[in-house]
């Protein structure tokens, strides 16, 4: 009961408020006038004169957030009539705080100026001027003043809002993207796989390479179920997974060579070198590059090559051919790339032009918020390279904690 009538109250504040204020103007009103304590400038009033004057400056209140006119209007002549300088008051709060008049300045000293008419008529005060000064700029025109900073500080609420909800729109999609990257690069990299060494047994009649083959497709079934089920933990803590760095590098290496592929491996790290957010990138993209090679160029010989150039970037790459030695390292495949324009080989296009898929668009968004460029595109001996330049820390970030995995060469 309590919470639907507070949810009530919050749904109907302002007409609460408005309602609170017109009663607030009749209880100041028309006691007054009923115990014939109320005055004029003009001299003795009818009654009736007064309770009209005060029912129609209560009812101006119900209209404060429409339009301030009917209320300061009203709430001058009640002043002028009843003696009551109360309304004025919320009149002159209520004209900054809820509108933005252009020259609320002249209309709050008008306020002023009839509160001082008010108050050197009023029998009940001292009418000294200074003090009616005072009191004029104390309860007319410095509640006018207070409404304008009212009014600021509400608005800046609103765009304080405004800002939050749309950098947590922002975040919102940031994390929609990482996780749409994550399960494709997991999920496709395992289930390519899984059909290559399928078809594979199919076509094949020796028992031990069967027996091979299908402990291949339930090794990576039991990998993919291990990093969906590491990216569903991390979705519960904020951090980066991990599927095994450099190391797991070399087992994607080792699962390229099981399906048919030959492939040699460059890998020059220091060890601790790479922090943990660039080595899975650098997972990532040779995952995806090898998928490729599968899907588009079955049986032609790989290189994958991962490099630290100096003490900022690391290049990483994947390059195919079926008719020379592949490029020896990601930087040559970088200036390959760079280099070729022109028919028949076609120019070099930025990563996300290459593929109508998700995973190449994807390794561009992942490798952009690192500060780096992916690009890829055909080599000049009728190849294919996918490689990426990246900083050694990314833009904004202090160095990630390394990740592990030795410096080799196979």
């Amino acid at each position: 009961m309590r919470t639907k009538l507070a949810e009530l109250v919050m749904r109907h504040r302002g007409a609460i408020v408005d309602v609170v204020l017109a009663v607030a103007v009749l209880a100041f009103t028309l006691p007054a006038t009923a115990t014939g304590l109320s005055f004029s400038v003009w001299g003795p009033q009818l009654a009736w004169a007064e309770y009209l004057v005060g029912g129609l400056t209560a009812a101006a209140m119900l209209l404060r957030r429409r339009t301030p006119w009917p209320m300061i209007i009203m709430s001058a002549v009640c002043a002028l009539l009843t003696g009551q300088v109360v309304p004025m008051l919320l009149a002159a709060y209520s004209m900054t705080a809820v509108h933005r008049l252009p020259r609320w300045t002249f209309v709050a000293l008008g306020l002023t100026a009839v509160y001082l008419v008010v108050d050197h008529a009023c029998p009940y005060t001292d009418r000294l001027p200074f003090f009616s000064l005072v009191r004029a700029f104390t309860l007319v025109y410095l509640p006018a003043l207070v409404g304008t900073w009212v009014r600021h500080y509400r608005h800046a609420i609103e765009e304080a809002r405004a800002t939050a909800l749309e950098r947590e729109e922002i975040a919102a999609s940031r994390e929609r993207r990482w996780i749409a990257r994550e399960l494709h690069d997991t999920v496709t990299h395992a289930v390519t796989v899984m059909v290559l060494s399928a078809g594979i047994i199919r076509e094949t009649k020796d028992l031990r390479e069967v027996y091979e083959l299908a402990g291949n497709i339930e090794e990576k079934g039991v990998q993919a179920l291990s990093e969906l089920r590491q990216l569903l933990t991390v979705l519960r803590r904020d951090e980066v997974p991990s599927p095994g760095g450099l190391e797991g590098i070399m087992r994607l290496a080792e699962e390229a060579k099981a399906t048919g592929l030959e492939v040699t491996t460059h890998i020059d790290v220091p060890q601790g070198r790479l922090p943990q957010k660039v080595a899975h990138a650098c997972y990532r993209i040779v995952q995806e590059g090898l998928n490729n090679v599968r899907k588009h160029a079955p049986g032609s010989k790989v290189r994958i090559a991962v490099e630290v150039r100096g003490d900022e970037l690391v290049y990483v790459g994947v390059i195919n051919t079926s008719t020379a030695e592949a490029c020896t390292d990601a930087e040559a495949a970088m200036e390959e790339l760079t280099r070729v324009s022109g028919p028949p080989r076609g120019a070099i296009k930025e990563a996300s032009e290459v593929s109508g898929g998700y995973g190449i668009a994807g390794l561009r968004e992942r490798v952009a918020i690192l500060g780096g460029r992916l690009m890829a595109g055909p080599t000049a001996d009728s190849g294919f390279a996918l490689a990426a330049r990246l900083p050694l820390t990314p833009p904004g970030e202090s160095r990630d904690s390394p990740s592990s995995g030795p410096e080799a060469t196979a």
